[in-house]
């Protein structure tokens, strides 16, 4: 098989391919990305990641050889059985729909060399309705003609736990108009549904739909609890007891009922923005009327975390010294986009304090972005001096600071907590204040 488009996704997908004993050939059209890969490292962070390429990439000591890289259309399709298209959708630039040029310059690459039976199969995330159009394109292309297929198997990746949800999926999604196309995604898939991960079998636009549904789901949830913060906050309750409580009821669950300051990363806030523009499309805006709201909930989060700062610091930020502890938009990720915590660090910057941000991980691809910004290689230099350390992004290693050490750097003892997940009562033992969205003061 093969992978085209060998960013977050394709690069998982590729690696855990292999790890699953088939041959694979991945393609993207950069050759850096491609020479750091066949040198067995990794374009992004991921847990486990590297670990793979080391084990399958060819040419490296000790390796299987089943995972190998090109930028060759041509190679690629004379390699390929099955081809999995796995390039970024990005949201347009002052629109809200999705950018498919990536998608349909790889499959008119593609499909041009396709001069045998073969089945291309989708796993970028689209408009519904993108997978019958792009059917017909490989058909209208391919030398093969209509032996050359087209199927959907949306991805629904977690940054931090990729390698081991391709590996053993929660389940597999697959859109398909031919019973050969379903054999052959259940030849692909049989490891993990031997292993017990359901086999959902759909049509396209179906399949196409259950990514973008979930993602609005997940959207939609988060923002709930944090609507429920901003309630909490007015009332003088506590959100993170209030979510516990909701947790226990099944039909609920606990996951994804932390209030804080939002969601963000590649894929919610452009997705739910593209579902939304492609219900106008189809006539059916006000299904999803809803998500505009939800929208701007999570952005509102930004702005009141902005100023719950300013309120800490008796009403100015001006001059003030901020340490950020987290730049990436979740922990066990260097992914900075659309991140809540590389956005509030920049918004405090933009008012005049002088902020310093910390992260594991991510803090050259913030450098990238937001360079004005200062960097520091520990969360101890992060707080030198500061007037205030935010914590902005769920790391392990920040739930393990010892607020002691900590308090010894920093001029005065105020700690915001972003993600509701430090110990209040711990902090405020080591004199801090302790400020967190949607909580009591005291």
């Amino acid at each position: 098989m093969t992978v085209i488009g060998l960013g977050y996704l394709g690069a998982v997908h590729a690696a855990a391919m292999a790890e699953l004993g088939f041959e694979v050939l991945g393609l993207d059209v950069l050759p850096h990305k491609v020479e750091l890969l066949a040198a067995g490292k990794a374009p992004v962070y991921e847990p486990g990641l590297e670990e793979l390429l080391r084990k399958h990439v060819a040419g490296l000591p000790g390796s299987t050889g089943r995972l190998s890289f090109t930028t060759s259309y041509a190679e690629v399709a004379a390699f390929g059985d099955v081809h999995f298209v796995c390039v970024n959708t990005p949201q347009k630039p002052g629109e809200y729909a999705c950018d498919m040029s990536y998608v349909d310059a790889a499959v008119d690459a593609l499909a041009p060399h396709l001069t045998r039976p073969a089945l291309v199969v989708g796993k970028s995330t689209v408009p519904v309705g993108s997978a019958a159009r792009l059917a017909r394109r490989v058909a209208e292309l391919a030398p093969a003609g209509e032996a050359a297929e087209l199927a959907w198997n949306p991805e629904f990746l977690r940054e931090g736990f990729a390698v081991e949800d391709t590996l053993r999926p929660d389940r597999i999604v697959v859109g398909v108009t031919s019973e050969r196309a379903e054999r052959v995604l259940r030849q692909v898939y049989a490891g993990p549904v031997g292993e017990g991960s359901p086999f959902v079998v759909a049509d396209l636009p179906t399949a196409e739909l259950v990514k973008t549904a979930a993602n609005a789901f997940l959207s939609t949830k988060i923002s709930f609890i944090n609507a429920m913060a901003e309630i909490c906050e007015a009332a003088d309750g506590d959100v993170v007891k209030l979510a516990e409580a909701l947790g226990y009821d099944d039909r609920i669950g606990r996951k994804f009922l932390r209030a804080g300051i939002g969601f963000g990363g590649g894929c919610l806030p452009k997705d739910i923005r593209a579902f939304m523009a492609r219900a106008g499309e189809l006539g059916a805006a006000e299904a999803l009327t809803f998500l505009r709201e939800i929208d701007s909930l999570n952005m509102r989060r930004r702005a009141r975390m902005v100023e719950l700062t300013r309120e800490t610091l008796d009403g100015s930020l001006l001059g003030k010294r901020i340490a950020v502890l987290g730049a990436a938009f979740k922990p066990d990720s260097d992914d900075v986009r659309d991140s809540p915590a590389l956005n509030i660090a920049g918004q405090l910057h933009l008012q005049g304090a002088e902020v310093t941000v910390y992260d594991p991980k991510a803090a050259e691809n913030a450098r990238r972005v937001f360079p004005t910004l200062r960097y520091a290689p520990s969360a101890l230099d992060a707080a030198q001096g500061a007037h205030a350390v935010l914590h902005l992004t769920e790391w392990r290693e920040f739930r393990d600071l010892d607020p002691a050490a900590l308090g010894e750097v920093v001029s005065t003892r105020h700690l915001l907590d972003g993600r509701n997940t430090l110990d209040p009562a711990l902090w405020r033992k080591a004199n801090w204040s302790y400020r967190a969205l949607g909580r009591p003061t005291a």
